[in-house]
């Protein structure tokens, strides 16, 4: 074999190495990236729905003069905006969600991430009525059992 053949083929060679560990090299940058990405977008999901929710909250609250009890409580929500005229026609646009995910009163009080329900606690022995909103896959919060500035704000602003 003369020199210049081995030269040519130490240059393909050497060529298709430089392709694979710069694919090697991109790769190992942007699927982290894209995973984090991806978190983020499923974390401003839930804390959307959860806004949704304590939005919902808020009109029973204001139709009914309380909060629904710790017992049933997120029943009695996907009650309310399955059977109020104004709820079933405006919920849509009213409770709107980040897709994929759409908008119906069972899917609501479901945790976007596992498809759990979402933890619902009241206190009516407090002025104001209290209430706290958990998500059960993370420490995201709306708001509180002890603190009335906290009533109706999540804990991640």
């Amino acid at each position: 074999m003369n020199i210049d053949t081995r030269n040519q083929i130490l240059s393909v060679v050497l060529g298709i190495v430089i392709i694979a560990l710069s694919w090697l090299l991109y790769d190992s940058i942007v699927t982290p990236y894209q995973e984090v990405k991806e978190r983020e977008a499923e974390t401003e999901r839930v804390r959307n729905r959860m806004i949704t929710l304590k939005d919902a909250l808020v009109q029973y609250e204001s139709k009914y003069g309380h909060f629904p009890p710790t017992e049933g409580g997120l029943d009695s929500i996907v009650t309310y905006l399955s059977t109020d005229s104004l709820m079933v026609t405006m919920g849509d646009s009213l409770f709107a969600q980040i897709p994929p995910l759409e908008y119906s009163p069972e899917s609501i009080i479901l945790a976007p991430r596992s498809g759990q329900r979402f933890s619902y606690t009241h206190v009516d022995t407090t002025r104001p009525p209290l209430y706290l909103l958990e998500d059960p896959d993370s420490d995201d919060t709306i708001g509180s059992l002890s603190r009335t500035t906290m009533r109706n704000a999540p804990n991640w602003n």
